[in-house]
């Protein structure tokens, strides 16, 4: 378990084809079910400072206790998935830590130095923050609020992948003002 946050939960991989890459993590790996979201609608979203209307699709499966994302960029709003892209790079681009203490985890990140990169909200309770220290591919450290809507949309992502058989592959995100 990491010293900074606790273990981290999710690990984000920016692919070119989100379908693909579900199908791959399906089939090949064995990860799933996946819950597809075409257009994640993202509120709030700033990108060193400035505001943005980012169109990014996401996949969310687990294989355990570790949450994977798959995230396909669908405009050109600046973003550190975009970055990573025009980087020539694709694959693991972020490692989150989930928290239910978001100010006093964000506040800490940043009391130890870390700079503030892009931040937004995905629906109540879904703030999360990506951090601009980055070592090598793969690095990038997002604090993610798993309260209310959003974090009972994890565990049922989690839950749904206890036994799966491997049927029904991908499913849609669920409606999050109903959880």
């Amino acid at each position: 378990m990491s010293t900074l946050l606790g273990p981290i939960r999710q690990l984000g991989y920016v692919v070119d084809d989100i379908e693909a890459g579900m199908k791959y993590w399906s089939e090949v790996m064995g990860v799933g079910p996946w819950f597809y979201n075409p257009q994640v609608p993202i509120e709030d979203y700033l990108y060193d400072g400035q505001s943005y209307q980012p169109h990014n699709s996401v996949a969310l499966a687990n294989s355990g206790e570790m949450q994977v994302e798959l995230i396909q960029t669908r405009n050109d709003v600046p973003s550190m998935y975009r970055d990573f892209k025009e980087k020539g790079l694709r694959g693991l681009q972020h490692v989150a830590f989930w928290t239910t203490q978001y100010d006093d985890d964000l506040a800490m990140m940043i009391g130890r130095g870390f700079t503030l990169k892009m931040s937004g909200c995905v629906g109540v309770n879904g703030r999360f923050a990506y951090f601009a220290e980055e070592h090598h591919p793969g690095t990038v450290i997002e604090l993610s609020e798993v309260m209310g809507p959003k974090g009972k949309m994890f565990d049922m992502i989690r839950a749904a992948s206890e036994g799966w058989d491997g049927t029904d592959a991908i499913r849609p995100f669920p409606d999050l003002s109903t959880l």
